[in-house]
């Protein structure tokens, strides 16, 4: 065919671009206004078949790194992490993947990927696209971190995009309009923002920490998936992630469904291909500095300076047979960061400290190892507890610092847990409280408010109120919402458990419910938090399997670990066995997807219920975020640091226990200044 009589579509990508005008279109047309030229323009640009360029050649050419955003700022080259580039590669409109996931460590180059893919569409794909990060907060700090720099210090992208602080609505925080296409960035707590529109692309950026459910709507995967539905074999989903725990991994549920890609890398000395597994990282005991990488084949270690020739010559190879062929999978460990980021010493280093801590083992195994962590449900024995209980010096032992309650509601009563929290979140059971009467009974509600001015003695002899109260709103919730409006937010904070983890935000929070107050019902009356009970039960579990010094250890000053659970020498035998009365246990669905949920080993298990509900309460209080600065000035409240100025330091002997409390004389002149926080 003739170039004369070639169609637009006909047309290869090279002959027209902006601003061409091209007279075999143009003549003999009378638009009428002065728009014509950019109609044609933009109807041009959308009969263009997409381009040949790859994401990763895109990259090399067009991307600039800040240094707002980067160590490494200058010219983005792939060949740093050359592991990125079949990756990226697969995110091209060329190639047939339409479903990408990526488990891996920490820092490893993979939001620049995909914010590689996001200047790729922009410049050379437009379309519509939907960028995911947990939570509508951190989109933001994207936006402005990531999102704007990536714009402004690319000249393809700055030309496209209006500048950032301009008057143009085309481009806000969470919206950046580009010829042929939008950029939407949003937060899997949000529902609104997950189907705002239909999108050819998705982003889905460390979907380990989204959120069980958006809003109580749904999966937030599932709910951005169906934003693509429209776009069938054009569309593009890449989902990212770190991941967390084995059975409720979203990323790991995703790559074992894929082809399982390993990035094989030929040792330097025999030409071995392999996989690098943490388990032939070795070095001399208690000597990290000499580490080294040991081969499959020749069992030679290989020194850390061979790394960047071994990545330069890797490949990425299936070890599985996917589900859905149009669906890859891709797994890196720390162990290919490349030299100058996490070295294997580090590595070697940050592994024997995370020795003696579960939580630290866990963290470990999923950012330098790039995988899930083996939770452990298995319920500790109720008479190993009894065993490790201790006779307290006071109704709050010296480390205790500020008090929370958990409540649970029951038709014919309410029961109250004490908590005490010191530094590293010890925690001291201060008492049991049974309440009878159930929420029918007035006279219940009443007693339950005289407990919100109640006051504990101090070792040290300052009295203590409770700081946060958490109740729960699963039974009677209209009577729990009705009552905490009565008594303020400065208290009570009434919260409702869901079933499942979230590490990221165990706790989250307030959404405003209807409440009924003295028969009267109040529109968005009641402040509700919710808790992500699955984190706690197992916080709980693993901290009550903590080894404990030895009473020499202790005589020598070796403190007890962070997380220790005390429990006073009153706790009987039935509070104990409801402590531990449930187990995690792992279960697959109709699909063979496993998943890990909480099951009751017996009827009752209440105690294990307002510890929750008490450890809620010291998150909604900041607890694990306190700096050095509040743990101080908690110290000087309860004494810690005044006690040879106070009159009488020494502490009083505790009377008989009865009923499962302990009664203490109170001393005057020292009741302790409770924190008030805004919820």
């Amino acid at each position: 065919m003739s170039e004369s009589n070639s169609t637009p579509w006909q047309t290869s990508g090279s002959r027209l671009h902006d601003g061409d005008s091209d007279p075999d279109l143009t003549e003999g047309l009378d638009l009428g206004f002065d728009g014509a030229e950019d109609i044609l323009r933009a109807w041009r640009r959308g009969m263009r078949p997409d381009p040949d360029l790859t994401v990763s050649e895109w990259a090399d050419q067009n991307r600039w790194l800040s240094s707002r955003a980067s160590a490494e700022p200058g010219r983005y080259r792939t060949a740093r992490t050359p592991y990125l580039r079949a990756i990226m590669d697969t995110l091209s409109p060329s190639h047939p993947a339409q479903r990408i996931s990526f488990m891996k460590a920490a820092q490893v180059g993979a939001t620049e990927a995909g914010n590689n893919w996001i200047g790729f569409v922009i410049h050379h794909a437009p379309g519509p696209m939907l960028a995911v990060l947990p939570t509508v907060e951190m989109a933001k700090r994207s936006s402005r971190g990531r999102i704007d720099p990536l714009i402004e210090d690319s000249p393809a992208l700055r030309e496209r995009v209006n500048p950032a602080r301009s008057r143009d609505a085309g481009n806000s925080m969470l919206s950046k309009e580009f010829p042929g296409g939008i950029l939407v960035l949003t937060g899997a707590n949000s529902a609104t923002g997950l189907r705002s529109m239909p999108a050819r692309y998705v982003f889905l950026d460390e979907v380990d920490a989204y959120p069980a459910s958006a809003d109580e709507e749904g999966d937030p995967v599932t709910l951005a998936e169906a934003r693509t539905t429209t776009f069938a074999h054009r569309r593009k989903v890449f989902m990212v992630s770190t991941p967390t725990i084995r059975g409720l991994s979203r990323i790991e549920r995703e790559f074992e469904a894929s082809d399982q890609q390993r990035y094989f890398v030929p040792c330097p000395h025999c030409g071995h291909q392999q996989w690098l597994q943490f388990e032939r990282l070795r070095w001399a005991k208690g000597r990290p500095e000499t580490a080294a990488y040991h081969c499959e084949g020749c069992e030679r270690p290989i020194a850390e300076h061979h790394k960047t020739e071994m990545l330069a010559r890797g490949e990425w190879r299936a070890t599985a047979v996917p589900t859905d062929p149009k669906a890859l999978g891709f797994h890196l460990s720390a162990l290919y960061s490349p030299i100058g980021w996490k070295s294997w010493e580090q590595i070697a280093r940050d592994w024997l400290a995370a020795q003696g801590s579960d939580e630290m083992l866990r963290a470990a195994r999923n950012t330098l190892l790039g995988e899930t962590w083996i939770e452990s449900g298995e319920a500790p024995e109720w008479q190993r507890l009894a065993d490790r209980r201790e006779v307290f010096a006071a109704q709050i032992p010296a480390g205790g610092l500020f008090l929370t309650a958990g409540v649970d509601v029951q038709k014919d009563r309410i029961e109250v847990d004490v908590w005490a929290w010191g530094r590293g979140l010890q925690s001291w059971l201060v008492d049991h409280i049974v309440i009878p009467g159930g929420p029918d009974d007035p006279e219940c509600w009443n007693t339950l408010t005289a407990l919100l001015g109640q006051t504990w003695t101090h070792e040290n002899g300052a009295i203590m109120t409770l700081a946060k109260l958490a109740i729960d709103t699963g039974y009677e919730s209209a009577a729990v919402y009705g009552w905490a409006r009565q008594q303020g937010i400065a208290q009570v904070a009434p919260v409702k458990g869901l079933e499942g983890f979230n590490r990221a935000t165990p706790v989250s929070g307030p959404t405003f419910v209807d409440a009924t107050v003295n028969g009267r019902k109040l529109k968005r009356g009641a402040r509700l938090w919710t808790v992500a009970t699955a984190t706690f039960k197992a916080e709980t579990y693993r901290y009550l399997r903590l080894e404990r010094p030895s009473d020499e250890d202790r005589a020598l000053g070796v403190a007890f670990p962070a997380g220790t659970i005390h429990l006073p020498d009153w706790a009987d035998s039935e509070w104990l066995k409801q402590l531990v009365g449930e187990q995690l246990v792992t279960i697959r669905d109709r699909r063979g997807y496993a998943r890990q949920e909480w099951q009751k080993l017996r009827e009752r298990n209440e105690a294990l219920d307002t510890r929750v509900y008490a450890r809620a309460a010291a998150w909604i209080l900041g607890a694990d975020r306190f700096d050095e600065r509040m743990w101080r000035q908690l110290e000087k409240q309860a004494g810690v640091e005044t006690v040879a100025v106070a009159p009488n330091p020494e502490p009083e002997k505790p009377s008989e226990p009865q009923a499962g409390r302990i009664a203490t004389p109170r001393r005057r002149g020292w009741k302790i200044s409770t924190p008030r926080y805004m919820d």
